[in-house]
């Protein structure tokens, strides 16, 4: 009860933690200046919506995480502010099993086409890393 005597309306506070945090935490992301950008550009998804990287996530909500290492479905098991070992930031989420056979099986057939092409006989010289850089545009 308040002090005048009126009962109080108290809502339980669920303690949240920022998207772009917590990928960082989870180590899916090596700074967190790259998790808030993969939201900016849409790669993470929470139950089927685009997230921007102050997002509040709590246990049990659905991600689809798109990173450099492939398309990642998974619960959020627990929360961490903090960036600690490897074997303690897989404690903080399961990923769902089809997303992981898919991507392990993606993984192996970019393996393979990268051994069926070889390694160039040579390193490139000047003039090649010209023609690569011009050829991705960043020239």
């Amino acid at each position: 009860m308040r002090r005048d005597g009126r009962k109080s309306c108290y809502i339980p506070f669920m303690a949240g933690e920022r998207l772009d945090k917590w990928l960082w935490a989870a180590r899916f992301f090596k700074t967190r200046a790259l998790a808030a950008h993969a939201c900016g550009l849409g790669r993470i998804e929470v139950r089927g919506a685009a997230a921007k990287p102050a997002r509040e996530i709590h246990p049990g909500d659905q991600l689809d995480v798109t990173s450099e290492a492939g398309r990642f479905q998974i619960e959020v098991l627990a929360l961490s502010e903090i960036r600690g070992p490897a074997a303690v930031a897989q404690t903080l989420y399961r990923e769902d099993e089809a997303g992981r056979l898919a991507r392990l099986a993606a993984a192996a057939e970019r393996k393979a086409l990268y051994a069926a092409e070889g390694a160039p006989p040579t390193r490139p010289n000047k003039r090649d890393r010209r023609l690569i850089h011009c050829f991705r545009g960043n020239r």
